[in-house]
Order: C-alpha cells, then sequence, then structure tokens
C-alpha cells in the first residue's frame, strides 16, 4: 500500500519549523510527516531509497513522493510509556539485494522475555509479502524501568554492528550499571551478526573484554543514556551524545585510529562518577579522580547561561556534517536538544583527550527533536517527534548526484597499496568500471601463491560493503549501485590485514548510460 507524502506547505503546518535564511546559513526541507518518527537512514548503496522508522514499530520506505511501508513489528514493541518503542534501525550493508533490516526496540512479551527488554532483531522480507521473517540476534533485560533504553544502531567503518544501552533507567544508576563491565546496559557494544545462525553474532578481534573480566560484547562503558551516536563517514571517528542525569549532557568523542578502525575501545566515559566535566553528586564510592575516566569533548548544562551558549535537557547526537551542499557545516558536528529545540554546531578536536570549539546556533529549530539521519549520500535529515522530517540543506540545495559513477564503458585508475606479510611484500589493487548504472568492482591480490580462498572486504564510504573469498586467480569482483560520488576501499582479511588506497569514483554529467 502506498501513500503521497505530504506537501511541503501541509507538513509545514503539522509542527512550526522556524527558519529564517536572512540569519541562517541552512534550512529544513519538509520531506514527509510521520507517526512519531523515531530514526532516519537510508538504502547504504541508494540515497534515494530513504527509511523512516516510527516509535510505535512501523519503517517506511520514501522514494520520490511515495511511502511505503517495508517492515510492521508493531506487535512485537512494547510503546510507548516513557521512553519505551522502536528504538533505531540499521539497514544490512546488503540492504539493496537482501532487504535486511536491523532493528533496535523494547518488546513486549510476544518478543521473549520480559516487557521493556531491549531487542536487537534482523527482519528480512519474506517471500511472496506478509510479514517479515525476524531472526533475534541479542536481548538485553530492561523490564525494571522505562527509561535509558538507548538503542541506537550503526555500522562502524569496520563493517561491526554497535549498539548503545542506556543504563536500566531510574534516576542517578540506581543499578549501577555504568562502572559495572560484567554488565551490558550503560554500554556500548560491537557484535559481528550472523542472522539465522546459531549462534546468531560471533564478538569481533579486537573487543576489550574478550579476555575477561567483563563481557565479551563491550566496546565502551561508562555511558548514563547514549540516545544516538555515529560514525564520521569520512575519518571513521565515533561521537556519542550521552544524556545527563541533571546538571550537564555531554557528547564524548572517539578519534578512528586508522582507515576501517574504530576508536574508543575499553573507553570509561564516566558515569556514575563524572556527569560531563563534573563529578556527579551521586557518585558512589570509589569512583577515583577526573583523570581515571576519558573526559567529554563537549558538555553543556541544563540553565541556560546566556549569550546564546548552549543549554537544555536532554542532547540528541547527530552527525559530522560531509555534504558538499552545506558548505557552511562541513566538517562540525550537528546536534541538537529536546528542550531548547535549536539545531547546533561544534568543531570537534583534531586528537584523543581535546576539546572542541566553536559551539554555536544555527539559526533553525525543530520542535520535539527525536533524532537526526544521514543518507547514503551524506545528506543530514532531522526528525520531530510530532511527525515532519526534514531535509537540511544549504542555500544551494542538497549536494546528491543521480547521474551516476562515470560513463559507460570508462575504467577508473586502480588503487594499490603493498604491505609484507609473512616476509612477502602483498599488494592489494582495486578498480571498477561502470556499466548502465552499476559498479562493477574488481580487487585483486599480487602475487598470488598463498592467497587463493583469502576473504576479501570491500568497504564503502567507511561502511563494510561486503565480503567475498579471492578465486584462483586471487580475484574477487563486487557490484554496487551508484548514485554519485563514493568511495571504495579494499581489505584483505588475516592476523595482518592489508588495505588498498581509497578509491574515489566521480559523478559524470549525462548518467552512466
Amino acid at each position: 500500500m502506498h501513500r503521497l507524502v505530504l506537501s511541503a506547505s501541509v507538513v509545514a503546518l503539522a509542527w512550526s519549523c522556524f527558519c529564517s535564511a536572512a540569519v541562517a546559513a541552512v534550512t529544513l526541507e519538509p520531506i514527509g510527516s510521520f507517526d512519531q518518527p523515531i530514526s532516519v537512514s537510508s538504502d547504504p548503496s541508494n540515497a534515494e531509497r530513504l527509511l523512516v522508522a516510527e516509535r510505535k514499530g512501523v519503517v517506511e520506505e520514501v522514494a520520490g513522493r511515495v511511502v511505503t511501508p517495508i517492515a510492521d513489528i508493531s506487535s512485537l514493541v512494547a510503546c510507548c510509556e516513557s521512553e519505551r518503542g522502536l528504538l533505531s534501525i540499521a539497514p544490512a550493508p546488503d540492504f539493496d539485494a537482501s532487504g535486511r533490516l536491523y532493528i533496535g526496540y523494547t518488546g513486549t512479551a510476544a518478543a521473549g522475555g520480559s516487557e521493556g527488554d531491549v531487542h536487537v532483531d534482523s527482519f528480512r522480507p519474506a517471500p511472496g509479502g506478509g510479514a517479515p521473517i525476524r531472526e533475534p540476534i541479542i536481548s538485553v533485560g530492561h523490564a525494571a524501568n522505562a527509561n535509558h533504553n538507548g538503542g541506537q544502531l550503526q555500522f562502524g567503518p569496520d563493517g561491526n554492528l554497535y549498539i548503545s544501552l542506556g543504563d536500566g533507567g531510574g534516576a542517578g544508576d540506581p543499578l549501577h550499571s555504568g562502572q559495572d563491565t560484567e554488565a551490558l546496559l550503560g554500554k556500548i557494544l560491537r557484535i559481528d551478526p550472523h542472522p539465522g545462525q546459531s549462534p546468531a553474532y560471533s564478538i569481533p578481534p579486537g573487543n576489550p573484554f574478550a579476555a575477561g573480566p567483563g563481557r565479551d560484547e563491550v566496546w565502551a562503558y561508562g555511558l548514563r543514556n547514549p540516545w544516538r551516536f555515529s560514525f564520521d563517514r569520512s575519518t571513521g571517528d565515533m561521537v556519542i551524545g550521552d544524556v545527563g542525569q541533571e546538571r550537564r549532557e555531554e557528547v564524548d568523542f572517539a578519534p578512528s585510529l586508522g582507515g576501517g578502525i574504530v576508536g574508543g575501545a575499553g573507553a570509561n566515559y564516566g558515569w556514575s562518577c563524572r556527569e560531563g566535566f563534573i563529578a556527579y553528586p551521586g557518585a558512589p564510592v570509589g569512583c577515583g579522580p577526573a583523570s581515571a575516566f576519558v573526559e567529554p569533548a563537549f558538555d553543556y548544562p541544563h540553565e541556560d547561561p546566556g549569550n546564546g551558549s548552549a543549554h537544555g535537557c536532554s542532547i540528541i547526537g547527530g552527525f559530522v556534517v560531509r555534504d558538499p551542499g552545506l558548505a557552511g557545516l562541513y566538517g562540525r558536528y550537528v546536534y541538537a536538544d529536546f528542550c531548547s529545540q535549536e539545531i547546533r554546531s561544534l568543531l570537534l578536536p583534531s586528537g584523543p583527550g581535546g576539546r572542541a570549539g566553536d559551539d554555536r546556533s544555527e539559526g533553525v529549530t525543530v520542535g520535539a527533536p527525536s533524532s537526526f539521519g544521514e543518507d547514503a549520500c551524506g545528506r543530514l535529515y532531522a526528525a520531530s517527534t510530532a511527525g515532519p522530517v526534514y531535509r537540511i540543506v544549504g542555500p544551494s540545495g542538497p549536494a546528491c548526484s543521480a547521474a551516476g559513477a562515470s560513463a559507460q564503458g570508462s575504467a577508473t585508475a586502480p588503487a594499490e597499496l603493498g604491505t609484507k606479510r609473512k616476509g612477502r611484500h602483498i599488494r592489494l589493487r582495486l578498480f571498477a568500471r561502470a556499466r548502465r548504472g552499476r559498479l562493477r568492482i574488481v580487487v585483486e591480490v599480487k602475487p598470488c601463491a598463498g592467497q587463493v580462498g583469502d576473504r576479501v572486504q570491500l568497504n564503502r564510504g567507511g561502511r563494510r560493503l561486503g565480503s567475498k573469498l579471492l578465486n584462483r586467480h586471487c580475484l574477487a569482483r563486487f557490484f554496487a549501485h551508484v548514485d554519485g560520488a563514493a568511495t571504495f576501499r579494499a581489505l584483505l582479511v588475516g592476523a595482518e590485514e592489508i588495505r588498498s588506497h581509497r578509491l574515489r569514483v566521480e559523478p559524470r554529467q549525462g548518467g552512466a548510460g
């Protein structure tokens, strides 16, 4: 069943959007109105297939001006007491082919466990239509309180699935989850999902507590309610917006250690010993000094300090802007607050331990903001629980070309990088050719001897697109739909990862033929 997206004028009446082109470098372009939109994403290979998740459990696809429900899991979702409901979605890297969605939500008894438990499941289309096929991945007990569920899902630049979980709710961390590495609450988790298999996920190499003590799944801890986090699509840096208790809201920053590598392994962000840059008044005994924790890159108070400075009650974490159409915001981290409702931005530090700077208002306001989103082109979106979803655009409009990668039959220059493995110089080469708007990408490894059957992973925009085994010629072929400029990188997986140089495919006017 399809329905038309409401016109911009109708949406604007549904919830006021205060935009002043004379004051702001950006404006908000309505793309539709929904029932409590809570998460926005897109097909990783097609930015024109926008995905909007509604809090009660329905996921809609927006293509052009038509909205189509593609998944309805409302019978499994416990909604909407306090902060319960569908929390977040993450399309699988191969979503274009598989239609698979990962969904985080608080569950009813029908989902298994107790009402309010947080579930992360895979859902894929059923052959012939009907209800999507559910493949449970991980569940975490959360029945005691209805708030602080966390629930953000995001595939990292290493191809693994990252999950945020709140501390279990209540005030002041009554479950003592934040500092307990044996608990999954109050954490960022990192897993490699295997839907439809048993077990349904594995622990990626490098998880900091896999050798104990602590839970294998834990990547970082000391968080109160990390409602939203994101990865910078250019650098791979992780940025976390952690909701505070009574005084401070904070932005935590984990810079990437290199291409395809996520930073912040084992980081302790301080809750419930710290709240932002200050000691939490209700901290448990034995917290230690501030130096025992990873301090935030930025925090702001609940009380209005005046002078146009940030203040509010609940941070809505966003993204580092990589949309070239937002020239005045490019490279800045965008966020909002549920109470102040204004969109703001800041400059993150250049390395670990630094402080963010140049925090400012962008002059636009979203009523009751629930989330930011990013599509496959890097365009940004802001959702309001009142219904509207907006695209954030600059003076020249959103920058996302649908022209294709290059003219039919032309090939990109190869990207090659050599590294020694077991005393030999291994070369990893990546090149591509566009045909009819579809990109064929070939990975070649030389010398071939001893490499046949090794696994190669292809990343697009820092996120895993897929992996294949090298054939007898030490080649692996991948295909991707292209709708604009894209960056690819290949990794030869093993005890020592070998990476190719990045290969950037530029759009060419006139289409791909």
